[in-house]
């Protein structure tokens, strides 16, 4: 016990401290009955909330309090601070909160409460019998999880190509792949959360045609299943290499579970890795693998990594921290055949790899949409209530092309968060509660212990306004176009990240 006191910071607040002691429009870090406490102080009212954010344990301390909500500084999860509610993915489970009275200029912190999600909501509009979701991944699962969180007790079915439950797919390219973490952390819920949720899931099963017209999906095995709602979120696939060689077994690309696995058991045998693309996939994979002490050669035709996304500044200081951990990169070459564990390339000699992995970018899985007939735009078509042109039928995720009010344009986005807090939305919109997503898209990357979070969409820009050295790790990055800033990349400068954030949800194009 005396061990657990010595690490609790702050003023006992079961004892009481002072209203003024807490900043106007911030936080305070104490503890009450042996527990952590943040109390967040909104105007005249107090809140006690869990220190730490139930998606990677980012501190909320930090974070940043919007109305009587707040923001996780690390991937910019929101919470409700009245019932702790998670309003934002990727965080889906509640924080706890603690009962604050006031005793005239004094708080004391009373006992915790119980959590929102002991309490479903009710659903007011006449719910659809049936929800079928096709596929098993984040948008899939964030749907999945609203509905029954949003009190839909009827029938949903979950199909996934995946032979696995959802799972945290970032980290298949971080911390899994690279050893630090066990794989309690990667399903992102436990087996007993569909059963008890009562979903359906057919895993390993593939849709082999839906009929709209008939409202109901026809599955490879024979099965059919009818629906009166419908997500799509089959997600996509891997670029592959149409080079020889490219079919042999120690060729990886990287999108699965299974394919992680894959990669992790030959990378315990292998001495060199050529990793193809200076993507995000990329280069988060040279960095796993280096943490597995492994030899990794990067081969990319840009002259540097990134460069399209993060700029020249930012990717010069990617391949020199990739550098300094030893990675080597080979820049403005591809490779034209893999024989063996030799890599051909265009320019050069060929280089010797008992492992490689291709991360050159993904495809939407188009092709179920656009048998069934619905109108498809570099992507399926959406409004911005996540509906495509076909009744009763939402696609989000890497599929979904929707109308962003933020930049005046029809933008697709193939990132994890803006995934899963579309198919959050796609469950309100399918319960009947109309719900324009209107999100501001956010992804972070992790390259060794430097993290890069990006906010915003810029497909271009005429100006990098930079606050901040980026060598020292400590910057701010701002994408602008026309004399408007489209985007925010920063490593280290998380409050100012999600500052960036709310000034571009108030913004519309």
């Amino acid at each position: 016990m005396a061990e657990q006191e010595k690490k609790l910071r702050g003023p006992d607040l079961s004892q009481g401290i002072l209203f003024n002691d807490v900043p106007g429009g911030g936080t305070l870090i104490g503890h009450a009955n042996g527990e952590e406490v943040v109390l967040v102080r909104v105007e005249d009212d107090v809140f006690a909330i869990s220190p730490h954010c139930t998606h990677y344990h980012g501190p909320l301390a930090e974070g940043l309090v919007v109305d009587r909500t707040v923001r996780c500084p690390w991937h910019h999860a929101c919470f409700d601070l009245r019932t702790g509610e998670a309003l934002r993915a990727p965080a889906f489970q509640p924080i706890a909160c603690w009962g604050v009275e006031r005793q005239n200029d004094r708080l004391v912190v009373r006992h915790k409460r119980e959590q929102v999600s002991s309490n479903p909501k009710r659903i007011e509009a006449k719910a659809p019998d049936r929800i079928v979701i096709i596929g098993g991944g984040a948008a899939g699962f964030a749907a999945i999880e609203m509905l029954r969180r949003e009190g839909y007790q009827n029938q949903i079915t979950m199909v996934s190509s995946d032979d696995s439950a959802p799972y945290d797919r970032p980290n298949l390219s971080k911390d899994f792949l690279a050893g630090t973490i066990p794989f309690k952390f990667v399903p992102l819920k436990s087996e007993r959360f569909y059963s008890d949720k009562a979903i359906e899931l057919r895993l390993g099963e593939t849709v082999a045609e839906l009929d709209i017209c008939a409202r109901k999906v026809a599955l490879a095995s024979g099965d059919t299943i009818p629906y009166d709602r419908l997500l799509l979120a089959t997600g996509a696939e891997p670029v592959r290499l149409d080079i020889p060689g490219a079919g042999q077994p120690n060729i990886h690309t990287l999108r699965s579970l299974a394919d992680c696995r894959a990669i992790i058991a030959q990378a315990k045998e292998a001495r060199r890795a050529v990793v193809i693309g200076a993507s995000f996939i990329g280069l988060e994979v040279a960095a796993s693998l280096r943490a597995r002490k492994l030899e990794v050669h990067v081969v990319a035709p840009g002259k540097r990594p990134m460069e399209r996304v993060l700029g020249p500044q930012l990717g010069d200081f990617i391949r020199a921290l990739h550098e300094k951990h030893g990675v080597v990169f080979h820049l403005e070459n591809k490779p034209v055949s893999f024989e063996g564990t030799t890599v051909g390339l265009e320019h050069g000699p060929p280089l010797e790899a008992d492992l490689v992995v291709v991360g050159i970018g993904v495809r939407p899985r188009l092709e179920l949409a656009e048998q069934a007939g619905i109108v498809l735009d570099r992507g399926i078509a959406v409004n911005e209530y996540l509906q495509t042109s076909a009744p009763d039928i939402y696609a989000a995720g890497d599929i979904a092309r929707w109308p962003d009010r933020h930049t005046g344009q029809s933008i697709r986005v193939e990132h994890w968060v803006v995934a899963e807090r579309q198919g959050q939305t796609a469950a309100r919109n399918m319960l009947g509660q109309p719900t324009p997503f209107d999100a501001v898209p956010f992804f972070w990357s992790q390259h060794y212990d430097v993290p890069i979070n990006y906010v915003g969409h810029a497909e271009s820009w005429d100006e990098i306004a930079i606050d901040g050295d980026i060598k020292e790790k400590d910057c701010l990055l701002r994408f602008k176009h026309k004399g408007r800033v489209a985007a925010v990349a920063s490593i280290f400068r998380d409050r100012q990240n999600l500052l960036a954030e709310v000034a571009m949800e108030q913004e519309v194009a």
